[in-house]
């Protein structure tokens, strides 16, 4: 593939994780930008409306009858996930503020329980069912969106409070909540109490159908343990090659119904009490900038399992330093319609476009795909994986 081969945008190019909210006056370049469409995330409280709002903008701003410049998604990063409280176990009809003290005792570690000043500069807890309730109102709203980013993460630390200095030298472009650059405390979010912000979203992913965007970050087994749980019962029914050709000879064709997959194994269902019919875990998951090595993929992969998983890889995370020769294993590896490519960048316009473009070329050569070839792959993967 010649290096100075002209990139064919005009065939669609979609950054399949990006975060323009984060640089909020960004937005307004999304729409002169090369990229045809961006599946933006959501992360924290302070930018959930703002993902809502650039996408009611930018909806109606374009001409384009069956893409839309931006794609939605709404979560709740593992990151912020301390700021979530766990109301599901136990409800209580109490203010959330009358809990805040113990809630961040228990669920940061070690505990804050003797550093009063570090709670006290924490938010109100924000109930589980009602981020959950909120989340699916927007994903009602927006019949395309996905749910995301969530996930989990076993390296984060929280950022230490503002500090005086920090507050007046804060960038007033960038949308509040970010650590932006401030120091890392002691304190991060315990395991299980991720995993229980992560499983409910999951959950009303699979409820609601939607697609889900996962972050990952030394915790790919874990992530495949939820996914396990929430599969558990509905894996699909993998027949032998030997055992599909003697099912026709007896039953002639195979019918096409829509509880059969391509490769031959049958899915499952659960119904609701109103005959609904519903799976508790999403329908396609991607594993956003995916820095684990070539064996787990396999697991991810597996043929009984119904939910269908993507890989997507970025510029700024994948092909940096020591991680550039894994992901070429990686990439190498993957089956080709499940592979996509992301910016993972905070803000819109040349850059991202710059960004994108250099990762689908070395996807292209990493894999030997002819230029043309190996974009109309990805532009194809992004859309099986929105929208099914």
């Amino acid at each position: 593939m010649p290096e100075d081969e002209p990139f064919p945008w005009e065939i669609g190019i979609y950054d399949a994780h990006c975060h323009p909210t984060d640089t909020l006056a960004s937005v307004a370049d999304i729409p002169q930008m090369k990229a045809t469409t961006l599946t933006i995330m959501a992360t924290r409280g302070e930018d959930q409306d703002l993902v809502q709002q650039t996408a009611v903008s930018l909806s109606a701003k374009t001409s384009q009858s069956t893409t839309d410049r931006v794609v939605p998604c709404f979560g709740w990063h593992p990151w912020f996930s301390h700021q979530i409280l766990d109301d599901t176990a136990q409800p209580t009809a109490q203010n959330p503020a009358e809990h805040k003290f113990a809630h961040y005792a228990s669920v940061l570690t070690p505990s804050p329980a003797d550093d009063k000043p570090f709670i006290d500069l924490l938010p109100v807890p924000k109930p589980l069912s009602e981020l959950i309730s909120e989340t699916r109102n927007r994903l009602q709203q927006f019949p395309n969106a996905l749910v995301g980013e969530v996930g989990l993460d076993r390296s984060f630390r929280l950022p230490s409070p503002w500090t005086p200095t920090d507050v007046e030298n804060r960038d007033g472009q960038l949308t509040p909540g970010s650590r932006e650059g401030r120091r890392l405390s002691s304190y991060r979010v315990k395991p299980e109490h991720q995993r229980t912000v992560l499983k409910a979203q999951l959950q009303l992913a699979g409820e609601m159908n939607r697609a889900v965007s996962l972050h990952s970050v030394l915790a790919h087994g874990r992530v495949f343990e939820v996914l396990k749980e929430l599969w558990a019962g509905h894996e699909r029914v993998v027949l032998s090659r030997r055992k599909r050709d003697k099912q026709r000879d007896a039953e002639g064709a195979v019918s096409d119904d829509e509880d059969k997959t391509p490769d031959g194994s049958q899915s499952t269902k659960t119904s609701d009490l109103n005959g609904k019919s519903y799976r508790p875990f999403p329908p396609r998951i991607c594993m956003h900038s995916y820095t684990g090595s070539v064996e787990p993929i396999r697991q991810f992969l597996h043929r009984s399992n119904p939910s269908d998983v993507y890989f997507s890889f970025s510029k700024l995370i994948n092909f940096a330093g020591s991680a550039e020769k894994r992901v070429g294993d990686v990439i190498k590896a993957l089956p080709e319609d499940r592979i996509l490519i992301e910016s993972d960048l905070h803000v819109a316009g040349a850059q991202m476009d710059e960004l994108l473009e250099d990762v689908a070329r070395q996807v292209c050569q990493l894999r030997g795909w002819e230029l043309r070839h190996g974009v109309q792959v990805l532009a194809d993967n992004w859309r099986r994986f929105v929208f099914g």
